[in-house]
């Protein structure tokens, strides 16, 4: 390959790591960028595990042997069997070079400088292919992993060239990680309260419109449980913000572990003293179930006084869901009356019948209009159409 075809290579290489979504993505768009420019059949990315003492296999790409998957589960192999990534590489490194690629042959003849190659030629023959090039992945001055390229039987067989040319794409892929991990945790970091851990607001809207989608579509139950914790500007006047953090602290744990018993299900923070969990597919009895469990709990937390607590389910007779907001507003009433009763467990829209009328209480309060100059409350933590964040008589310090 010339150097024009080469530099090529290594651009669309970038490119499409570049333009990937996501780690999956971007570890496909390393293997197949990689095999494209070295004329190869097939291509592996794997990453060392130190904690674990194996190589674990991230991504499989072009044509695969029988077995091999593209996002294979539990493929791994004992870093003893590979003893270079940890031992030779290293011991190169420790005396000023650099971490070169290296070719092996299914016969066991390598050309350039041959690393461990037992394993690697025994692999080759089971699964049918007749080279490979091996070059380690460096991030951060430590090896992060490695990136294998095969030919098949009859190809004609990497050279030194090849190797080379391998440690130069080895090191645009560890820079297409590197960047890829800042943009994961740019996400994480926007999708995350940094209180807590929990999902954030924005994450818990993104969830939200995508659940009642999939309900208008599909018919999945969505279930939205929301809680205000009880006390905190008591805890906050009293104690100090940061026992109230620590409150806060200790109930989105709580929320966690709850909410790790609905499959699938994501525990947030909306904020301030509010917090939700968002359900989907489990049944509404099941998330009923959840709800009182862990308003039985809130009320063991120290300094706390317990949670007030609404649930909104498309389980249960609350009419029409088409929206997210419509959701968030019966949650938000439910909540709102389990506050007004202190009530010690959820109130839940469309069970909730005044005795005089029969009329469901949570339903008439979610859709009586809104009081002159605003909503009753604040739904989703904002006034309807003004995007305001804040709520009028909420501490701003618990953040």
């Amino acid at each position: 390959m010339g150097d024009d075809l080469r530099l090529r290579a290594v651009v669309g290489l970038a490119q499409a790591m570049a333009a990937a979504q996501g780690p999956r993505e971007v570890w496909r768009g390393a293997a197949l960028g990689a095999c494209r420019a070295l004329g190869g059949s097939f291509a592996a990315l794997s990453v060392w595990e130190r904690e674990q003492g194996r190589l674990r296999v991230l991504v499989n790409a072009g044509r695969l042997a029988a077995g091999e998957e593209e996002y294979p589960e539990a493929e791994t192999y004992p870093v003893h069997q590979f003893p270079e990534i940890t031992e030779f590489l290293h011991e190169r490194w420790a005396g000023g070079g650099e971490p070169d690629a290296w070719v092996e042959t299914a016969d066991g003849r390598a050309e350039g400088r041959p690393g461990y190659c037992h394993q690697r030629v025994a692999a080759l023959r089971r699964r049918g292919r007749g080279c490979c090039v091996v070059a380690p992945i460096v991030l951060h001055g430590h090896a992060w992993g490695e990136l294998y390229v095969a030919r098949e039987p009859g190809e004609v067989v990497f050279g030194r060239a090849d190797a080379g040319f391998a440690t130069v794409l080895a090191a645009v892929v560890a820079a297409g990680i590197v960047q890829c991990e800042r943009l994961e945790e740019a996400r994480r970091l926007a999708y995350t309260d940094a209180l807590t851990g929990l999902a954030n607001r924005r994450a818990v809207d993104a969830r939200l419109d995508e659940a009642v989608e999939a309900h208008r579509a599909e018919g999945a139950v969505v279930s939205l449980v929301v809680c205000d914790v009880n006390g905190l500007k008591r805890v906050n006047d009293t104690h100090g913000h940061a026992v109230g953090d620590r409150l806060l602290e200790r109930f989105g744990s709580l929320l966690s572990l709850c909410g790790a018993m609905l499959p699938g299900t994501l525990a947030a923070r909306l904020g301030g003293d509010e917090f939700c969990l968002v359900s989907v597919g489990p049944e509404a009895g099941e998330v009923v179930a959840v709800a009182e469990e862990l308003c039985e709990r809130a009320y063991g937390l120290a300094t706390g006084e317990g949670v007030a607590c609404g649930v909104a389910s498309t389980g249960d007779p609350i009419g029409e869901v088409r929206s997210a907001r419509r959701l968030f507003r019966l949650a938000d009433a439910a909540q709102y009356r389990a506050k007004a009763v202190r009530a010690r467990g959820p109130v839940v829209a469309g069970r909730e019948a005044e005795p005089e009328t029969g009329a469901d209480a949570v339903l008439k309060l979610a859709d009586a209009p809104p009081p002159e100059g605003g909503e009753r409350r604040r739904i989703r933590g904002r006034r309807e159409g003004t995007g305001d964040p804040r709520r009028p008589g909420r501490t701003r310090r618990n953040r």
